[in-house]
């Protein structure tokens, strides 16, 4: 949590949907999502390819429903998996009602594209019934002919247009559950579609860059787009689109988050780039600390700096810290004082365990005072209780 004046970030007023168990919008933590690329139909590889995700941390993930036999194969991936299913659909109304059906969470559709009014009647009485919420996902590669020829080509008014012209539809269903994306490969088109949206309406938004690329250029183009919307406080969910694992866009997606510290999980590492001056190989220190340090989701920071330069200083500002000293002796500090040396051959394992010990500490502290909290809320009940059969045999 930010706590100097320059580091608020003031979210937009959103309202609140769920996704399953899962809260999206208002006052609701900023969510990851990302979005299988195994065949839906093989149940068995998509089941462990979403649970791959939620090591990584995600938080809701998407699979694509093109024919039955993806939404046939719906119900056993929910039933296997501990994160919220969102089921994608283009066109075909059957597929929602069948995801639906079979416990997707959300249905990602446009409410224009799948066919009659019926036809969305249907989709919105089965989303009501079990309990979906749905994602009007528009995009700037499959926007509608008539805006297209009204605009000439897809740019941010277009997208908004043709976001709020689905959302009416639902709305006119007394259907309020919904999210929207407007969604652009171009940065500037996508940042521009969603500032536009978050001043016209109160819906939750999910924002992404569509088909951002490839694991680096597609991490540079997010980071630009999303960072954008997510400093200026729009956003409630999140979707880093890479062509990379959909473990790596959770990575990712957490990673833009923690650094703006509007939500933290694992371990935050501060390290230098390294320089001649390095006490010790500072790469492929981070490169082992990155691996071994991944299983943790206690939100801890670990700053390793390879000289004294800059060392002490960012130490200040960690839990754990780590500067290289002559004569292969580093310094480590804890809660940014200097606490004790290390020797290059140990210092790895000594770090790993300063961390692990810190959260377990961090963990102690916050068991201890759940339980005081839940003591405390015990005690006043007991109270509340003892003066009201008080009041009524007094009152007798």
């Amino acid at each position: 949590m930010s706590y100097r004046p320059y580091q608020q970030i003031e979210r937009r007023r959103s309202r609140q949907i769920s996704v399953g168990r899962v809260k999206v919008g208002g006052d609701a933590p900023i969510t990851i999502q990302t979005m299988t690329n195994t065949l839906t139909s093989d149940a068995a590889a998509t089941i462990a390819q979403i649970r791959r995700a939620e090591l990584a941390g995600v938080d809701i993930v998407r699979v694509s429903c093109p024919d039955v036999e993806s939404t046939a194969a719906l119900a056993e991936i929910v039933r296997e998996v501990n994160v919220p299913i969102v089921a994608d659909i283009h066109f075909h109304y059957k597929r929602a009602i069948e995801a639906a059906q079979a416990g997707a969470a959300c249905l990602r559709i446009n409410p224009g594209n799948i066919g009659s009014a019926e036809r969305v009647r249907e989709v919105v009485t089965a989303a009501r019934e079990h309990g979906c919420s749905i994602r009007i996902g528009v995009n700037a590669g499959s926007l509608e002919r008539h805006l297209l020829e009204k605009y000439g080509e897809p740019n941010p008014e277009a997208l908004v247009e043709s976001a709020l012209e689905h959302a009416k539809i639902l709305q006119d269903h007394d259907f309020h559950e919904f999210k929207i994306s407007v969604k652009a490969s171009d940065v500037f088109m996508a940042v521009a579609a969603y500032q536009q949206l978050a001043e016209q309406c109160d819906h939750p938004l999910h924002i992404g860059i569509t088909e951002a690329g490839g694991r680096r250029a597609g991490t540079v183009k997010s980071a630009i787009g999303l960072g954008n919307l997510l400093w200026a406080g729009i956003g409630d969910t999140v979707r880093v689109s890479l062509s990379a694992e959909p473990e790596e866009e959770v990575h990712v997606g957490w990673d833009m988050l923690k650094t703006l510290g509007v939500r933290n999980r694992g371990v935050k590492i501060i390290s230098c780039p390294s320089c001649a001056r390095q006490g010790f190989n500072v790469i492929a220190t981070v490169q082992q600390l990155e691996e071994r340090l991944a299983y943790i989701e206690t939100p801890v920071t670990l700053s390793i700096i390879g000289c004294v330069v800059n060392g002490p200083g960012e130490a200040l500002m960690t839990d754990v810290g780590l500067t290289g000293g002559g004569n292969n002796r580093h310094m480590v500090y804890s809660a940014g004082r200097q606490d004790h040396t290390i020797d290059g051959g140990s210092m790895v394992d000594h770090i790993v365990a300063q961390v692990e010990a810190k959260v377990a500490a961090i963990q102690a502290e916050e068991t201890a005072k759940k339980a005081l909290a839940e003591g405390m809320a015990s005690v006043t009940e007991d109270v509340a209780k003892r003066a009201m059969a008080e009041g009524m045999a007094a009152a007798e």
